[in-house]
Formats: structure tokens, C-alpha cells, sequence
């Protein structure tokens, strides 16, 4: 006979990204679907600014804290961090969030040090008025068993939120690395200082891949015990079983090679496109075009523009489809449109949702020896991992495109893996057992 596992109450706290795309985001917001259907009492609370989501969102309902304009107006104002209530509700109307929206999407790691430092100090930093009306509106709602936190750069909160609520937090490391480290000098050594110093009062962490609970273990000193590791998983609704890749390269036009990811450097489109220009000078694939999908926000849009600029020079932008800001339903049509696909990331990717999407569709994928693609490949088998260059991708691209079996072979053993190991269900199933874990010996 098994006993049923126990139901917990779970907060998790989720900052939104206004109108760009955030993958932090939609993970957060299938894990809170996954268990809520496990029977967990899970509540969604948004920060800063709504989530842009390509799935029901899971927050609705749940007021936002932390609301994106009174977090930069008690930064830049002595006088506005005691000003009144009603004023401070008033600039929380959505009219303005929108506008805040349209700031958020043009800002750069760059120009938001100071707040960021704020804010990892938590209650001696000066958005410390958010941090009580948080807590004080979780004190009206049931007592939590775990608080989880989206990302390290909530650390701040968990003092007080330990002191007040007697739960334990548990925060999740998403590739908080790469944004500390794009903060000017005069904040990155210290904010990196105070997160390590402040990580001390969480009671877990957990990490998408091995790599990156490694990497965040040494950066903030933690203690390996307390880093654990929990796959992202996607929703699989809507991933029909596709034809075999032998099948759609023998019958269809042209092979089709695909981008998915926010359309910056960051993310490797540039590197992908000199790839593409290669391959069309060497024409030893025929006819091939090129399918770039993902968020392109305002402050995104003069880098794309170089990228059509570099194409046109290279008389090849006709064979190019940009497909930005796609709806879910989009996004499905656009990787069953695909014959391959990369998203050469440098930065050093935590995770990288688009790599199991690809996969679920059964498209295989071609990423650089970097970061977590190649625990990723390993663990799925739906792909090439090849040296991080534009003449590495585009040996390995060319390599598998010449090849049907082999890359029919990616298309299916992907497909599998991420169906068995990578799904929503399987990320909260296995989330959950850290949750009860701890809650058990807290």
C-alpha cells in the first residue's frame, strides 16, 4: 500500500520581465501548473512587472509587490521611500506599469547597479517599504511549508521573510552569473560580494544543470550540500510525434536551419549568421535557408538590424525569415518548420528551455562546446556539440544536414529523452521531493 505524499503549501515568488520574453519566467510558471496538478497548494506571486507568458498565467489573481515603478522612484528619492500610502498605490496603476514596460525593455544590465545592490541588501536596502508589504500580505494568506525564490537576485528578501514567516526558502540559481557580471565596476565586485554573504541565510538552492550548480557553488562559496539539482521541464502539449528528419529532407524544398532565443548577441545570433553565410558560400547543402525565432524587444532591435545588413551584404537575406515575439501556438509551428537548429549561446547558459523545445519537436540541435549544452547533449543524445566558431558551426551543421540517418537517429533519441526526463510534470515531481525533503527537517 503507498501512502499518499503529503500536500504542501508552497510560495513561489516570480519577478516579470514587462514586454520582453523571459525564460526564468515561463519555467517558473509551468512548475507552478505542474504542481499545483500534483495537488500542492502553490501560490504565484509577480514582481516588479507582469510576465509576457506564451502559456496561462499562473500568477493571475496574486497582487504584484516590488511594483516596478515605485522600486526606481524610492531609489532615485529619500523623500518618495515615506511618502504616502495612497500615493504609492496610485503609481501601481497598470497605465503606468505599461509604461514602466516600455523603460524595462530598453534597459541594460548596465544601467540598473545601484537598484540591483538595493536590492540584494534587502530590508537595509531602500526598497526595504516592498519588502514589508510582502511580507505582511503572506502573513493573511495560509502559512507556507516552502517560500521559493525565482532567482539568487531576491537573496535580500530571505532574511526577513525567514524571520517572519518561520518557513524555509529555498532560491533557484538561473544564470544570475552573467548579469551580475555585466554590471559596471564600480557595482559588480560588490554586489557579488554581498549575494555570497547573504546566500548564507537560504536553506537551498536548487540548479537547473550540474554545470551551473558547480559554477554557483565556487562563486558564492556555498557549501555543495546545500546546492541541488532539478532539470527545467517544458509543457509537451501541442508536440505532435513529427515525421522522421530523413523523411522531411527528402521531401520537402529546402533544409531549414533555426535560431530560437532572445534575437541579441548574448545569445549567439550574430555567430549563427556568419555559420549560415559560410554554409551558403560553400553550397554544399543546397538551397538552405535560415529561420530566426524569439523575443526582439525595442533595445534588441539596432543589433538585428546589423544582422540584416550583414545578410543583405552577403546577398543571402532573401533565404532569411525573422519570427519575433511568437504566441505558443507560433513557437510550435516554427520548430516543426525546422530541419536543425542552434542557438549558439557564449555567455555561459545555465540551462537554455530552447534546446529541450527544439528536441520535443524532434528537430536535433547543433550548440557550442560551452556552458551546459553539452551536459544537455549528453543527457538527451539530440544533438552536436562543436567548437564555439562560426567555421565549428558550420562544419557540424553541414555535417549532419549531409547526413539524414544521423540526424534522423538525433531526432528521435531527443525526442525521447526530453519526453521521459524534461517534461513539466517530471521538473515538479522531482522539485517537489526536494520541497519535502526539506521541509521535513527544517
Amino acid at each position: 500500500m503507498h501512502l499518499a505524499r503529503p500536500i504542501m503549501n508552497i510560495v513561489q515568488i516570480t519577478p516579470g520581465a514587462g514586454g520582453m520574453y523571459c525564460g526564468n519566467c515561463f519555467r517558473d510558471n509551468a512548475l507552478v501548473g505542474a504542481l499545483r496538478k500534483l495537488g500542492h497548494s502553490t501560490l504565484m506571486v509577480p514582481l516588479y512587472l507582469p510576465m509576457n507568458l506564451d502559456e496561462p498565467d499562473n500568477s493571475a489573481g496574486t497582487p504584484a509587490f516590488f511594483n516596478g515603478v515605485n522600486v526606481y522612484l524610492e531609489q532615485k528619492s529619500a523623500f518618495f521611500r515615506k511618502a504616502p500610502h495612497w500615493l504609492h498605490e496610485a503609481l501601481a496603476s497598470p497605465r503606468l506599469l505599461k509604461l514602466a514596460t516600455g523603460r524595462a525593455a530598453k534597459t541594460r544590465p548596465e544601467d540598473v547597479g545601484a537598484i540591483t545592490l538595493s536590492m540584494l541588501r534587502g530590508e537595509e536596502g531602500k526598497q526595504a517599504r516592498e519588502l514589508e508589504e510582502l511580507i505582511a500580505w503572506l502573513k493573511t494568506q495560509p502559512k507556507p511549508d516552502i517560500i521559493c525564490l525565482s532567482n539568487a537576485l531576491l537573496i535580500g528578501m530571505v532574511r526577513r521573510i525567514k524571520s517572519e514567516l518561520r518557513a524555509p526558502v529555498v532560491c533557484m540559481l538561473q544564470g544570475e552569473d552573467s548579469f551580475l557580471d555585466s554590471l559596471p565596476n564600480e557595482y559588480r565586485a560588490v554586489c557579488w560580494k554581498t549575494l555570497a554573504e547573504r546566500a548564507t541565510e537560504a536553506d537551498l538552492f536548487l540548479a537547473p544543470t550540474h554545470y551551473f550548480a558547480t559554477r554557483m557553488t565556487q562563486r558564492l562559496n556555498l557549501r555543495p550540500e546545500s546546492v541541488r539539482v532539478v532539470y527545467n521541464g517544458i509543457n509537451l502539449d501541442g508536440y505532435a510525434r513529427p515525421a522522421s528528419t530523413e523523411f522531411r529532407s527528402a521531401h520537402s524544398a529546402a533544409p531549414v536551419l533555426g535560431f530560437f532565443a532572445r534575437m541579441c548577441r548574448e545569445k549567439g545570433l550574430d555567430l549563427l549568421i556568419d555559420a549560415y553565410i559560410l554554409l551558403r558560400q560553400r553550397d554544399r547543402v543546397k538551397d538552405l535557408k535560415l529561420r530566426v525565432g524569439g523575443g526582439c524587444g525595442p533595445s534588441d532591435m539596432p543589433f538585428v538590424e546589423a544582422q540584416r545588413q550583414k545578410l543583405k551584404a552577403a546577398e543571402v537575406l532573401h533565404e532569411v525569415e525573422f519570427c519575433p515575439n511568437l504566441t505558443r501556438a507560433a513557437k510550435l509551428e516554427f520548430f516543426r518548420s525546422l530541419t536543425l537548429m542552434s542557438t549558439p549561446a557564449l555567455y555561459g547558459e545555465a540551462f537554455g528551455l530552447y534546446v529541450i523545445e527544439a528536441m520535443a519537436a524532434g528537430v536535433p540541435v547543433v550548440q557550442p562546446r560551452h556552458a551546459s549544452f553539452p551536459e544537455l547533449i549528453a543527457a538527451t543524445g539530440g544533438g552536436m556539440i562543436c567548437e564555439p566558431t562560426a567555421k565549428g558551426l558550420a562544419a557540424s551543421i553541414e555535417q549532419l544536414l549531409c547526413d539524414p540517418i544521423a540526424l534522423g537517429g538525433l531526432s528521435e533519441a531527443g525526442r525521447n529523452a526530453v519526453f521521459k526526463d524534461f517534461s513539466m510534470e517530471r521538473m515538479a515531481e522531482d522539485t517537489a521531493k526536494v520541497f519535502e525533503e526539506l521541509k521535513t527537517n527544517f
